[in-house]
């Protein structure tokens, strides 16, 4: 396992950001350079695991692709035995679901706008580059101190298919994260920007109850409500919440994805639409962009 103060193929470990199941974060400054990045690492037991080391290099490749102020970028990858890592931009924050945990309401009430716009502004983009996150969750939302946010995390991302690969797709093993997962991507079919807009409204409703919109007593049980409950407004489990707002997560949230938005850029324009999030937040008119 890798340690502060080690240096990794030209970079200092500054200090540890996270740790996952397979993987670690570190501040990073590169020597040469003295600037400041982020190394996503695998730890030593994940290292020697295929699938593992599929994912990282997936999420690489990936974010390689994509520069957007509201995406995370990926400016290298090391494909070493031992210690396969990626390089990224250092941006001091934490994921959203620190700041549920933390219970910390208040500034997700003050910033709520400036979050759900930057979020699915950033998913928009991934999307018309071509791909689907396909695991949209608070966790993989990193927002600072005045709301600036970017999306994170493509380790399970996929190309959506055109063409001729609409008819090489195999079902497999669903991946994703089960509260937030769409019907069509539990059933693992065939997957476009939909599925995300899915998610993105599984995340605005736990952003603003503090609970995401579907319970179960098993994995499988959770999974069954996807398809089977219809679920309640968030105004439900908070009363602060407008109902303008109830109704633009729950078409978000719809079983069938012809019912929700067709993608991320009528999201927004929902969106913008919506005069108030919260009832006792009152919002300045929005500006013509």
């Amino acid at each position: 396992m890798a340690d502060v103060g080690e240096v990794l193929n030209g970079y200092k470990l500054r200090s540890l950001l996270q740790t996952g199941q397979t993987s670690q974060v570190f501040e990073v400054v590169e020597i040469k350079s003295n600037r400041h990045f982020a190394m996503k690492l695998l730890l030593p037991e994940a290292a020697a695991k295929a699938d593992q080391r599929r994912g990282l290099f997936n999420e690489a490749e990936i974010g390689v692709k994509l520069t957007h102020q509201n995406v995370i970028r990926i400016v290298k990858v090391n494909r070493a035995k031992e210690t396969p890592h990626f390089i990224m931009e250092y941006f001091p924050s934490g994921g959203l679901r620190l700041r549920l945990q933390a219970k910390d309401f208040a500034f997700l009430k003050e910033h709520s706008r400036k979050i759900f716009k930057g979020a699915a502004t950033g998913l928009a983009y991934m999307n018309a580059s071509g791909f689907v996150h396909c695991d949209v969750k608070p966790d993989n939302i990193l927002v600072n101190s005045i709301g600036d946010t970017k999306i994170i995390d493509f380790a399970i991302s996929k190309k959506i298919a055109t063409g001729f690969a609409k008819w090489f797709h195999r079902r497999g093993r669903p991946q994703g994260t089960p509260s937030f997962m769409s019907p069509e991507q539990i059933r693992d079919e065939l997957l476009d920007g939909r599925a995300d807009v899915y998610s993105y409204g599984c995340t605005l409703f736990e952003l603003t109850t503090g609970r995401p919109p579907f319970r179960g007593s098993s994995q499988s049980d959770l999974l069954g409500r996807h398809f089977t409950e219809k679920p309640a407004p968030p105004s439900a489990y908070n009363s602060d919440v407008t109902d303008e707002f109830s109704a633009f997560v729950l078409k978000m949230l719809a079983k069938k994805k012809t019912d929700r938005p067709t993608n991320f850029h009528e999201v927004l324009m929902e969106l913008r639409k919506v005069k108030q999030i919260y009832k006792s937040v009152t919002e300045a008119p929005a500006e013509d962009e």
